[in-house]
């Protein structure tokens, strides 16, 4: 007996609340570690910024849903994944209403705004990062302890006339300034390791991005005739907001392409745009800017990368009459 059905055939038990906890799971140690790391400079602000951002981002879901009288989906945890992303991106110093303005934006302007999950064209978290980058950029970048200035390690990349050797034991561990979520890699690879082994993301995305980022900056430096060191390459990589970016940010289901060769075009794009913005742009960072950008070009990538259905042909156009006459 055979059971004719409509498409979908393959079906999986996977279901949007499982992988939104995945990924807040697979988030909490790189936050753990950013509370712990500042705790002795800031005390319980970097954990009373997470815990602001999460509780933000659940409440202005609700609240639009009540408001709009649509029905309540805070509890797939889509919500609370975006809080957290948004936290990764804080500044130790930042006050509590940042994330609360960061969330309002990045929840109601990126996210419900266009339907709620699934139909949102950008990532919301970057949305809101963005937002507070622009609107509030000396306290989002503002990394001071104890009133001293305490430059991140791509702010000291950015400053150096001649390359120096950075520590990168002290940078892999996370022994230096920066954002809350951001500073320790070997926290973000656990948690990227659990995405991976629970399937919840491939590696194609978040290799290829870190790839090609190192690989072009390389290349920018090359070309510009600037020192480049493998320790610098390393550096780059391991630094700011790359590996949280590439693991937990451009991984995202909903903006990112579905097509396989979709996935390296959108990579390779991600890090092209970042090594051009930390070479040649202003800031020391780029990240955030390249990932909401290369969002907005994946209707185009997946339309250019789709495959045909099997035993389908490509149907060249051809000139019209009317053309063939001119």
């Amino acid at each position: 007996m055979y059971n004719v059905s409509v498409s979908p055939h393959v079906r999986d038990k996977s279901t949007s609340q499982k992988i939104m906890l995945d990924v807040a799971i697979a988030l909490v140690p790189t936050l753990a570690f950013g509370v712990y790391h500042f705790w002795s400079d800031f005390g319980a602000r970097p954990l009373m910024l997470v815990l602001v951002s999460i509780a933000s981002c659940v409440a202005f879901e609700a609240l639009f849903e009540v408001i709009t009288k649509k029905p309540i989906t805070v509890f797939d945890f889509s919500a609370v994944v975006t809080g957290m992303i948004i936290a990764v991106n804080l500044p130790p110093t930042a006050t509590w209403w940042m994330p609360v303005l960061g969330s309002a934006f990045g929840i109601v302007a990126a996210k419900m705004l266009f339907g709620g999950l699934g139909q949102n064209f950008m990532n919301p978290a970057l949305a809101g990062r963005c937002f507070l980058t622009i609107s509030f950029t000396q306290r989002m970048t503002n990394f001071a302890v104890d009133a001293t200035s305490s430059a991140t390690p791509l702010a000291q990349m950015k400053g150096m006339d001649k390359l120096e050797a950075m520590d990168l034991l002290k940078l892999f561990l996370g022994e230096h300034g920066g954002c809350i979520g951001e500073v320790s890699a070997v926290a973000i690879l656990i948690g990227a390791a659990y995405l991976l082994i629970k399937k919840v993301i491939s590696p194609v995305i978040p290799c290829t991005y870190i790839i090609s980022a190192v690989a072009f900056i390389a290349a920018i430096r090359i070309i510009s005739k600037d020192e480049v060191t493998v320790n610098y390459l390393v550096a780059q990589a391991l630094s700011g907001g790359l590996l949280v970016g590439a693991f937990f940010m451009a991984t995202d289901y909903v903006t990112s392409p579905i097509t396989n060769k979709g996935k390296v075009v959108f990579a390779l794009i991600l890090g092209l745009l970042t090594a051009l913005f930390r070479t040649l742009g202003s800031t020391a960072e780029g990240v955030s800017y390249a990932i909401i950008i290369g969002n907005l070009l994946v209707p185009i990538i997946e339309k250019k990368t789709i495959s045909l259905p099997f035993g389908c042909e490509r149907v060249k156009k051809t000139k019209t009459a009317k053309e063939e006459s001119k």
